[in-house]
């Protein structure tokens, strides 16, 4: 992919603050050691060893791990036994996933590509998907992301899961000036066409305007629902995102920091198309979705 484009060239769901993140060299140079003492990944982990417990010997499966960076949440599956396919934008995070993979021994294969378009993979080609830390909050648009998760729900196999992460948009009344941001982006999501509720412009180690969508636990069910998945559990994230909500039955939407959400493509069915209608428009606002 061409590191210099104009914003008319850039990908579907891409901004121009997430492609000079993925080209950003200092960005992947030191991921790691950034997020070396993120607690929040270790909860991470502990999550998807629940989910992916370690394969019986001779048996082999792919997890894909969409918008991977560094492979940091995949690298451990594979060390329980599974074969990992990491998915990235960035060029340079897939060269530090290959390095890894290389002097680690380990069987990941790194693919860049955008995850509105994936159709460099095959239908039912892997086992199961991650992605971690709010990479779908990445996609710019409620019809980029309904496209994204439709791929997602063509390449995994039948009874394949999904598990994902997802910051939460009325957590924001608990950050500092976050009620007055809440404000302003209801009031712009009501009279503007290029701003979406939820949608949230920043800066970013160094890159301006990172674009991030954040979710209603309502919108973000019916969105994985919409193409076809089941939920199976909804891990609500405390305020430091390294431990479980306390009373998660109590104000969830409200209350938690976002969401771990395990979902699971069911045995038989349909098969889920990838083009979402163009009229579609997102959903609604209400406090408690």
């Amino acid at each position: 992919m061409a590191k210099h484009r104009p914003d008319w060239q850039l990908p579907d769901g891409v901004t121009r603050g997430l492609w000079e993140y993925a080209h950003a060299e200092h960005i992947a140079a030191d991921y790691d050691d950034y997020f070396a003492e993120n607690r929040m990944f270790t909860f991470d982990a502990q999550v998807l060893a629940r989910v992916f417990p370690p394969l019986p010997a001779g048996r082999s499966e792919v997890v894909a791990d969409l918008g991977c960076g560094t492979a940091r949440a995949l690298v451990p599956l594979v060390r329980r036994g599974y074969r990992g396919l990491a998915v990235d934008l960035s060029e340079q995070m897939l060269d530090i996933v290959a390095d890894k993979a290389t002097e680690q021994e380990l069987p990941i294969q790194p693919v860049c590509a955008n995850l509105v378009d994936l159709d460099c993979l095959a239908e039912a080609s892997v086992d199961h998907a991650i992605s971690m830390f709010s990479t779908y909050g990445m996609i710019r648009g409620s019809h980029h992301r309904q496209r994204a998760f439709a791929h997602v729900h063509r390449i995994l196999k039948p009874g394949g899961r999904f598990v994902l992460h997802a910051h939460n948009f009325w957590f924001n009344l608990y950050d500092p000036g976050g009620p007055w941001w809440l404000l302003g982006n209801l009031l712009q999501s009501a009279y503007s066409r290029d701003v979406e509720l939820g949608d949230k412009f920043f800066h970013y180690r160094g890159v301006p305007q990172m674009f991030l969508h954040v979710f209603r636990l309502g919108e973000l069910k019916r969105a994985v629902a919409r193409v076809g998945f089941a939920v199976d559990d909804v891990v609500s994230l405390d305020v430091r995102r390294i431990k479980p909500l306390p009373w998660p039955w109590l104000l969830n939407p409200l209350r938690a920091n976002g969401w771990i959400v395990v979902c699971r493509k069911p045995d038989s069915g349909p098969s889920t198309p990838v083009d979402t209608p163009p009229d579609y428009q997102g959903d609604s606002i209400s406090p408690t979705t």
